[in-house]
């Protein structure tokens, strides 16, 4: 898109994703993501009640009686958000899923500037196309919308485990992770997603399409797949969305079992309300 049309269109999102954020977070906002990294302050000695796991075993051996290590929590937050740019995501019956998808992670973005929270940004398809690193204020959020909408990415397909593996080894800090993807790739990455939940919080953001959901009865069709770019005719009479489902439900698994949390919204729902819910629940 031309930059004046690009422009436009982040101050459109910028309007409703403000007011999203207000709405969002209309709680305490870091209540709900408990849990701040801590970062070491001192050592002192040992007092009766003190919670053994902070001894300090190699201060405790040097001068032969206990001491802790006492913490304080860190000021700031940082985030990571992965948006899934695979070609899946430009379907939609009504508004196209990464319509949406850019509409949330805009929101959640600005929920990080007025709390001055670090933020970064990769965006991934079967590949890293783009990682942006940690930044704060209006300026660094307006940039990565403008990246989130108009980057071109190299590659159609989707694998979120090459994302998971992109954090694994990059993530230096305690991270709140969104990941923001229509989900409709291999539930593949059980071990990177239950390596990053055992230190980060990790949130799943599944944004779908009705006809995904419930398919319709609509005769003969020529479809393409979006991501392979093959196309193919189909009779509608006799399809029904029981992969979409399983897939979806095997998604959740992963999910449940890392002890990350996962939300499924249609394009057309109000985002705001089950957002709110996952995100206050833990």
């Amino acid at each position: 898109m031309d930059v004046k049309e690009l422009i436009k269109k982040v101050r459109k999102i910028e309007f409703k994703a403000q007011k999203h954020s207000m709405e969002l977070f209309s709680g305490n906002y870091s209540s709900a993501f408990k849990g701040k990294g801590m970062s070491f302050s001192q050592v002192r000695p040992y007092y009766y009640g003190d919670d053994v796991r902070n001894i300090d075993w190699n201060v405790t051996s040097r001068y032969n009686e206990p001491f802790i290590k006492e913490f304080d929590e860190e000021r700031e937050m940082s985030f990571c958000m992965l948006l899934d740019m695979s070609n899946s995501n430009a379907f939609g019956t009504k508004v196209v899923k990464k319509d949406i998808l850019v509409e949330i992670a805009a929101t959640l973005a600005f929920s990080t500037q007025k709390n001055n929270d670090k933020l970064s940004l990769v965006l991934f398809t079967d590949q890293i196309e783009q990682a942006f690193p940690a930044g704060k204020g209006r300026g660094h959020v307006l940039r990565l919308i403008r990246e989130m909408l108009d980057t071109r990415p190299k590659s159609h397909k989707t694998d979120i485990q090459i994302a998971l593996k992109h954090l694994l080894a990059t993530l230096k800090r305690k991270t709140v992770i969104f990941i923001l993807s229509d989900f409709l790739a291999e539930p593949n990455y059980y071990k990177e997603l239950n390596m990053l939940a055992k230190r980060h919080k990790v949130y799943g953001i599944q944004i779908y399409d009705k006809l995904e959901a419930n398919f319709e009865d609509l005769g003969l069709l020529q479809i393409q797949d979006l991501e392979s770019q093959e196309t193919q005719w189909i009779d509608s009479t006799t399809m029904d969305s029981t992969y979409f489902r399983d897939n979806q439900e095997a998604h959740h698994q992963l999910f449940k079992k890392s002890g990350a949390s996962m939300v499924s919204l249609s394009t057309e729902e109000d985002y705001v309300l089950p957002l709110h819910q996952m995100f206050y629940a833990h």
